[in-house]
């Protein structure tokens, strides 16, 4: 009879938390001499409480060994609904070869599929690719683990997808048959697209509720390439090859039908100087990028502001819908980029209401000495000297419509301006 008892407690002490989703991305850092390699992997886990943890196990390959996890809160709503927390976890791996980690468990938040056991995928490919001579990084996003819409309004979410090599970014749902999550069942209110926008369109109050959002994001190359392994094998690899992939997982909650869908009345809209969504910021290295954000909702009451980004980011408020991000990189994020999504949450009668999502991507690199520079009306010329090297003599069409392009990539992926043209001279 105490057994019994024991085991009920367990149980019910286990199903009084409940799971918001995850999000992994994963950046390969030193490749050594003896054909090691050293990855670092960060990862938002959402829970309704912020002392629940979940761990990453090996799901395939040989995924070495963990040398370092640190896992700190990023932020939590204010009711407690939920919390999300971002690990930060380095590996070693004994060689370049492709692994994948997978996270198991129960309780996903009550939800109208009925799924109960949760499973996230991510697959790490660190061979070396032959269109920009090093590893392959996965695809930067991340999500809020709980995002709000009335069923009688129509949203589209853009999904942040940036790629720092330059690939075709693409998203879908799970697929149980590949074991990318336990039951793979899709929302029935919200379509998704190949180019990770998801649409909701009005509903019946009958739909409201909460629904389990379980995404794959794959980053595709956009010619074909050859991966090389340590021990000298080549993979060929198509532009409808996924190179990797990474669990992009949510709940998305239908509320009760709001007297208007107009932003700006019971739905925060977003004010000037707010980042449009999809914007590239750059800082370097110990240096503090801020983000200020305007929102203004004349009928309800905005009540706070919440994101999913870097754990280390600082928020600030100056008054009712005026916010501030702070984030300083250190130079372990040197020539990383972060995704940072956001939204304004405001409540009226007791209901509450989510501005639009946005998102933005923030591109971190060492400020480098100053070079040959004319400044031509606002337009800076800047002059490089680099020396390049090819296994045969390329021809000019080549050199124009792949090498300025990995050039210009780079220095992008190093904190240059999107907008930056590459001509050789």
């Amino acid at each position: 009879m105490l057994l019994s008892l024991l085991l009920l407690l367990t149980i019910c002490s286990a199903q009084a938390t409940s799971f918001y989703g995850t999000v992994m991305t994963y950046y390969p850092k030193n490749a050594n001499t003896d054909g090691s390699v050293t990855v670092v992997l960060r990862y938002k886990l959402s829970f309704s409480t912020c002392q629940e943890n979940a761990l990453w196990t090996c799901g395939s390959g040989n995924c070495g060994n963990e040398s370092s996890l640190v896992l700190n809160i990023v932020d939590q709503e204010s009711s407690g609904e939920w919390c999300e927390r971002e690990g930060i976890m380095t590996r070693q791996v004994p060689s370049n070869a492709p692994f994948q980690l997978q996270l198991d468990g129960v309780n996903w938040t009550n939800n109208i599929q009925n799924i109960l056991p949760w499973r996230a995928v991510t697959l790490v490919e660190l061979r070396n690719r032959s269109d920009i001579g090093r590893a392959n990084t996965s695809p930067q996003t991340t999500i809020l683990p709980d995002l709000r819409v009335p069923s009688n309004c129509q949203r589209v979410f853009n999904l942040l997808a940036f790629d720092p090599d330059g690939d075709d970014v693409r998203c879908r749902y799970g697929n149980s048959t590949l074991f990318e999550c336990d039951s793979c069942t899709p929302p029935s209110v919200l379509s998704a697209s190949s180019s990770c926008t998801l649409s909701f369109s009005t509903t019946l109050s009958s739909n409201e509720g909460v629904y389990v959002v379980q995404l794959v994001m794959e980053d595709f190359p956009r010619q074909t390439i050859t991966l090389t392994q340590t021990n000298g094998s080549k993979t060929i690899i198509t532009t409808n090859n996924a190179i990797s992939k990474i669990p992009v997982q949510f709940a998305l909650r239908v509320d009760p039908a709001v007297p208007s869908c107009t932003a700006g009345l019971y739905l925060p809209t977003f004010l000037p100087p707010t980042p449009a969504n999809g914007a590239h910021l750059y800082t370097s290295v110990n240096q503090a990028l801020q983000i200020d954000i305007s929102a203004e909702a004349n009928v309800s009451t905005i009540s706070e502001l919440l994101f999913s980004g870097p754990s280390n980011i600082v928020q600030t408020t100056s008054g009712t819908g005026q916010y501030t991000l702070r984030w300083t990189p250190s130079e372990q994020e040197d020539g990383e980029s972060h995704p940072i999504c956001f939204v304004v949450q405001a409540v009226s009668n007791s209901t509450k209401y989510h501005s639009e999502l946005r998102c933005v991507i923030l591109s971190v690199g060492y400020d480098t000495a100053p070079s040959p520079l004319t400044n031509i009306s606002n337009t800076i010329v800047l002059g490089l000297r680099m020396k390049l090297s090819f296994p045969s003599p390329p021809s000019q069409d080549y050199i124009k419509s792949t090498v300025i392009q990995q050039i210009r990539d780079e220095l992008v992926r190093r904190g240059l301006p999107s907008a930056l043209i590459v001509q050789l001279v």
